[in-house]
């Protein structure tokens, strides 16, 4: 019973707002990034292989209904940025405590919400980190499957290689990377690999433009049992939630990050604006038979096209380790560090770079035991991100809000409820559509 009256007392302390207590300015970040640092960031973040992908995505809807779905999933997935970013701060200040993961801001949403919701905080906080980790590692394995891929296609003209030795070959470089300790030491690597992707990039737009364009009919408006597909794939392209935390958690003046003008809006404006044109210009290109990467699509002899490849090579090369930052950050600090401390350990660093050496070995596993990467991006775009970009932001700001800050007429309550909605029908439709075209590929 006692126990039970001081969880009580918990969930009211943690209930009460307290107005004078700003987490941000408590906070002690080691190695923090300024605002260029945390955009340059957030552009790599988001401008990797999925965009690259977004042609066949539009295989996947139909033109001018991939056209507005994507500037529309922008802007929700936008807003439910913002939405996690400001309810995270809003539970801090009930906390009291500076800074919150994804998981420990589920507990105290769930804490402070209804009260069949509070025993379920702990494995509210299991299943976050569970998504934020094999989210992020479905990253990883997508960034071996693009790099293999590729590579594949600069060398076998001059030496033929099985695909499964290109995959052995560039386990060794990702490895050394993904040992490089913190976001500031990676923020140089950074700068290179966006400054790669936007040459990249140009040249693949230039073709898109320039090029021949199909002779095939275009589709405009789709199929509603090939869309769950486009929608996996628009999710997978434009929501790096779990970067977008560590990125804010991690900034010096964090402030500026959720401003109209900030870094989160203008990072995603430029990046939903390009995947829109990227998406429109290569489904135009090369219409129904457009490759799970539009690189694949490109004139292979020509010397522009085998500079964007290594410009996109490097480029998802030093991504990766910012990819694996995320579920190495949960598993080392989270669960395995608290532990081996416990226990007296005394090579706490040696044990960390076990951890980054493991989590290689582990998406390049995955990654050449079901090598389709356009599947690969549907399945964790639509299962992860549904919940981790959609559903769990809509619902902690419902339980930030509770009881009575939800406006006139309770409308971001219904906002929220209807998020959460489009979210559980995109985490079913598209998990269930991508698994069976996984099992039609591979029978």
């Amino acid at each position: 019973m006692e126990a039970d009256k001081k969880e009580e007392e918990t969930v009211i302390s943690e209930s009460e707002p307290d107005d004078n207590y700003d987490p941000h300015e408590h906070r002690q970040t080691k190695s923090p990034t300024n605002n260029f640092e945390t955009l340059v960031h957030l552009l790599k973040c988001s401008i990797g292989t999925g965009i690259l992908a977004m042609p066949q995505a539009f295989v996947n809807s139909g033109l001018i209904t991939g056209a507005i779905a994507t500037l529309i999933i922008g802007v929700i997935i936008t807003h439910c940025l913002h939405v996690l970013v400001k309810s995270q701060y809003i539970l801090c200040k009930r906390k009291r405590v500076p800074l919150l993961t994804y998981s420990e801001s589920m507990v105290v949403a769930c804490k402070i919400g209804p009260k069949p919701l509070r025993g379920l905080s702990r494995g509210a906080a299991i299943m976050t980190d569970v998504f934020l980790v094999v989210y992020q590692l479905g990253i990883g394995c997508v960034y071996f499957l693009f790099i293999a891929k590729n590579n594949k296609m600069l060398i076998d003209p001059y030496y033929v290689l099985s695909f499964p030795i290109h995959m052995v070959i560039i386990l060794g470089p990702l490895i050394a990377i993904n040992c490089i300790p913190n976001l500031k030491a990676l923020a140089p690597f950074s700068v290179v690999a966006n400054i790669l992707t936007f040459i990249g990039l140009g040249i693949v737009l230039y073709y898109l433009v320039a090029g021949t364009k199909t002779t095939k009919p275009l589709d405009y408006w789709g199929s509603i049992s090939t869309f769950p597909l486009f929608f996996g794939t628009v999710l997978f392209a434009l929501t790096a939630v779990g970067v977008v935390i560590a990125l804010e958690n991690n900034m010096k003046t964090p402030k500026a990050f959720g401003k109209p003008f900030g870094v989160l809006n203008i990072g995603m404006c430029s990046v939903t604006a390009i995947y829109f044109l990227l998406g429109a210009l290569g489904y135009v290109y090369c219409g129904q038979d457009c490759h799970d990467s539009i690189t694949l699509d490109l004139p292979h002899d020509h010397k522009a096209t085998k500079v964007a490849l290594v410009a996109y090579v490097i480029a998802i090369f030093i991504s990766y380790a910012l990819q694996c930052y995320v579920p190495v950050d949960i598993l080392w600090n989270q669960y395995l560090k608290p532990k081996l401390q416990a226990r007296g350990c005394k090579h706490l660093k040696l044990w960390e770079y076990v951890l980054r050496i493991a989590l290689c070995f582990l998406t390049f596993s995955l990654a050449i035991s079901v090598p389709a990467l356009g599947l690969f991006i549907s399945l964790f775009g639509a299962v992860c991100l549904s919940a981790l970009g959609l559903i769990f932001p809509a619902f902690m700001e419902i339980c930030a809000s509770l009881p009575k800050n939800f406006g006139p007429m309770r409308l971001k309550l219904v906002k929220d409820i209807v998020i959460m909605i489009i979210g559980v029908i995109g985490l079913f439709a598209g998990g269930i559509t991508t698994i069976y075209a996984i099992i039609q590929t591979f029978m």
